[in-house]
């Protein structure tokens, strides 16, 4: 008795090889870093970090002085652009400089006009360009008598052509005059057409004015003062002078703004090395690497290709390899 033939096995479909590497698995598959290089890169972060900071508090610094005197002026001035007339004399000493609690002061004197006006180059009113008119003052009388005060009697329109420009005359007569003190600015060396001065600075005026003989060295006073009145009356054909800004500016407020952008640069590397802890965990957990190694900063994490799912034989397949083991089973004898 034979045995009846076996049925063949269906033939072996094709199916995915689990092991097989499969195709872009490692083009997100982290590199290893060194750690010195590693600590090198930081460290280089922290010190510009450092130094973008000291850069930062510097200018903060430097804001705030300038705050700082800008407070101390603007003091000054309202505590003495109110303050009642007093006399020159009370005021001034010969051959000293304007005292600081004197300045914006009002003073009262008497003398005469000498020489001819000097223009004040580069001083815009209200945004507009002008020259001031400055005109020494003898004085006559009292505790200062012979003295000569540079007198700021106020402005005019600046032309196309400054060179040309006129000043209006002062009154020959004695006058009696109310000024408001001021210190003699800095001379910046910077040269002048004749009959103008850039700075209001007692020889350079001096010198402007034609050297009158009624002007000789040594006599006058080292400041100036701003006209008030002539006689109870503004200057004629003359602009008033304006008063002083009061404002503080914004000196305070991007002294702060610059303190805190050194807060930001010192913010900074800790932020980034937040962040990359945090890329580092999340990789590390799409790997399947423990988060407490994948969030070293020694340890990068390396993905793996996900094994590959064994694909079903589809129904063609399954119909030609039924044929196969009925064609097998008619040639076995």
């Amino acid at each position: 008795m034979t045995a009846p033939p076996s049925t063949p096995e269906p033939a072996a479909l094709p199916r995915a090889d689990d092991d097989a590497p499969v195709p872009g698995a490692d083009d997100h598959a982290g590199t290893g870093g060194d750690p010195a290089e590693d600590r090198r890169r930081w460290a280089l972060t922290v010190l510009v970090a450092v130094l973008v900071a000291a850069g930062c508090v510097a200018a903060g610094v430097w804001q705030w002085s300038r705050h700082a005197e800008r407070s101390a002026a603007v003091a000054v001035v309202e505590r003495n652009f109110a303050a009642p007339v007093g006399d020159l004399a009370d005021l001034v000493e010969p051959g000293t400089p304007l005292p600081p609690d004197a300045v914006w002061r009002r003073a009262a004197v008497s003398g005469r006009y000498v020489g001819e006006p000097v223009l004040l180059r580069n001083r815009p009113v209200s945004g507009r360009p002008a020259l001031h008119v400055l005109q020494p003052l003898l004085v006559q009388g009292g505790a200062l008598d012979g003295a000569v005060l540079v007198v700021d009697r106020g402005w005019v329109r600046s032309g196309e052509d400054e060179s040309t420009l006129l000043a209006p005359r002062a009154p020959q007569d004695p006058v009696e005059v109310v000024v408001r003190l001021r210190q003699e600015e800095r001379s910046s060396g910077r040269d002048a057409p004749p009959g103008q001065v850039q700075e209001i600075v007692v020889e350079d005026v001096r010198a402007a004015s034609g050297t009158p003989p009624e002007w000789p060295d040594g006599v006058a006073l080292p400041l100036y003062g701003g006209l008030v009145t002539e006689d109870g009356a503004p200057a004629e054909g003359l602009g008033r002078l304006p008063a002083p800004a009061t404002s503080l500016g914004t000196n305070l407020s991007y002294a702060f703004q610059w303190w805190v952008f050194a807060l930001g640069a010192l913010a900074a590397p800790l932020v980034l090395r937040r962040k990359e802890r945090r890329d580092a965990a999340e990789a590390a957990e799409a790997a399947g690497v423990p988060a407490s190694l994948g969030a070293s900063a020694d340890v990068v994490p390396v993905s793996r290709p996900a094994p590959r799912r064994r694909r079903r034989p589809t129904a063609e397949e399954e119909e030609d390899a039924l044929l196969d083991a009925q064609t097998v089973r008619r040639q076995d004898p």
